[in-house]
């Protein structure tokens, strides 16, 4: 299969239900300067993975702040995605659900948001290494 170095709207988390429950049964690590929540799911959703993304407002007060952070964000996972969906389908999972929020208290060069995310997939898929294979998180 050919690499795609897209982020199409089927990948993006938008279900209210599904984050929540991302909130009350997922898992969580820390990727330096992320803050990954991800969970399993057999909801049969479109695609591998699908994926949102927050910057808090308390910490930029300005829209613009929280949009540029945002699409940096994106534009990392959509690069590195590949690498995910490599560990998604050498683990037999049907999909997984992300949410990808930034914890640093200033913004960032892009090159460190980009070693989070690679940070954040390699942690992703130890964790998922110790999951049963195919098997949803355990509620």
């Amino acid at each position: 299969m050919p690499q795609t170095f897209t982020f199409l709207r089927s990948e993006r988390l938008k279900s209210t239900k599904v984050i929540a429950a991302l909130f009350t049964d997922g898992q969580s690590f820390v990727a330096y300067p992320l803050r990954v929540v991800w969970m399993i799911s057999t909801a049969g959703e479109p695609g591998k993975a699908t994926m949102a993304v927050s910057v808090s407002k308390r910490l930029f007060k300005t829209a613009v702040q929280r949009n540029r952070l945002k699409r940096q964000i994106r534009e990392a996972y959509r690069l590195h995605k590949h690498l995910l969906y490599q560990t998604i389908e050498a683990q037999a999972q049907p999909h997984i659900s992300l949410m990808i929020t930034y914890i640093a208290k200033e913004p960032l060069p892009y090159q460190e948001i980009e070693n989070g995310m690679q940070k954040m997939i390699r942690k992703l898929g130890a964790a998922m290494s110790q999951l049963p294979a195919g098997q949803p998180i355990p509620s």
